[in-house]
């Protein structure tokens, strides 16, 4: 009930500093919080579905909010990029702020959904791959997890020596049970959390890697989705690890098999890297330099925030579009840097 109370209590708290930074930027205040433009980054963009049990909502948009959200963009006087073309952007003197698109993971709603909307638009869009998903060898775990718990009203898992059964008849108790589990795949060695996981779901009646197949696009989906002009990929590592927490041979293991991953499919050497999960813990300083090394002309973070002048480009912020948060007004609002300067992080 607390950790409800606590979703409920940050939500509302979100919507308020959106609100906010929206009559802030109405009224012409903050204007270089905006800076020289931002990245989206999606996941899903499919019609929405209800679900008992939907831990992963904010991960997905609906089609037409895509459409409001590039429609109130070009209002706003942006120009669409492909993020390829940013650091060109970036050491040009041009005062038109820039808008590029990012999807996370190659899930097929990003061909059969998103894309529509981006050719409609004319807009550039990249989908960071991981290569395990590609083949079918690795799992999704939160929606694995996500998937287990909608249906069972109690969940068998592995946490340390001893198996503990963690009650999931209500939603309260399934949100606790998501919690605690993606806690502790965070907190220990993450492919032995992710195995004892899919091992679970298997022996409850959830083939894991059959969810991998059924929601990301396999090779064959991915060179139809580059037949679009508008269209490129970039690497995501091959198991969608937190890099930080590697060694520094699997973090550069993990990037360069996932980039020469894509230029099988591609024919050309991805310059673009997204690193899993992205937020600060996940990844670290070490990271950025080996994605220089390797030669991405731009990596992306998860971290909030617009560019600017002088930005590091092996550690660019991207904007989230939430499922939480779908408004015209809210697009505009993140797109000025209003809401990171009010917070501090921008």
């Amino acid at each position: 009930m607390k950790a409800s109370l606590r979703r409920l209590v940050k939500r509302a708290a979100i919507t308020g500093g959106l609100e906010t930074a929206r009559l802030v930027n109405a009224a012409g205040l903050m204007r270089r919080a905006r800076g020289r433009g931002a990245i989206f980054t999606l996941h899903h963009v499919r019609p929405k579905k209800p679900r008992v049990f939907d831990p992963n909502s904010h991960l997905e948009i609906t089609p037409e909010f895509l459409d409001t959200a590039i429609t109130r963009l070009k209002r706003d006087g942006y120009r669409f990029i492909a993020l390829d073309a940013l650091p060109a952007h970036l050491a040009s003197s041009d005062p038109q702020p820039v808008a590029a698109f990012t999807l996370d993971d190659g899930y097929r709603n990003n061909l059969d959904y998103a894309a529509p909307v981006f050719s409609r638009h004319g807009v550039p869009f990249t989908v960071f791959v991981a290569g395990g998903f590609v083949d079918r060898t690795e799992i999704l775990w939160w929606e694995v997890l996500a998937d287990l718990l909608e249906q069972q009203t109690s969940l068998k898992f592995q946490f340390d020596k001893q198996i503990e059964t963690l009650p999931a008849a209500t939603l309260q108790q399934k949100q606790a049970a998501f919690d605690r589990i993606a806690a502790f795949i965070h907190a220990i060695d993450e492919t032995t959390a992710v195995d004892r996981l899919k091992g679970m779901a298997n022996f409850q009646g959830v083939d894991a890697l059959k969810l991998t197949a059924d929601l990301t696009l396999d090779e064959t989906g991915l060179r139809t989705l580059i037949e679009n002009p508008l269209a490129s990929l970039g690497a995501h590592t091959i198991t969608h690890r937190a890099l930080a927490r590697l060694t520094d041979d699997a973090v550069r293991t993990e990037m360069e098999r996932s980039a020469v991953r894509v230029e099988r499919i591609t024919g050309r050497r991805p310059a673009s890297f997204a690193y899993p999960y992205g937020y600060r813990g996940t990844v670290s300083p070490r990271d950025h330099r080996t994605a220089k090394d390797l030669g991405f002309t731009t990596a992306v973070t998860t971290q909030p925030g617009t560019l600017t002048n002088g930005i590091e480009t092996a550690a660019l912020p991207r904007i989230s579009l939430n499922g939480h948060f779908q408004k015209a007004g809210y697009v505009s609002a993140l797109a000025s840097g209003t809401p990171f300067r009010l917070m501090g992080s921008s």
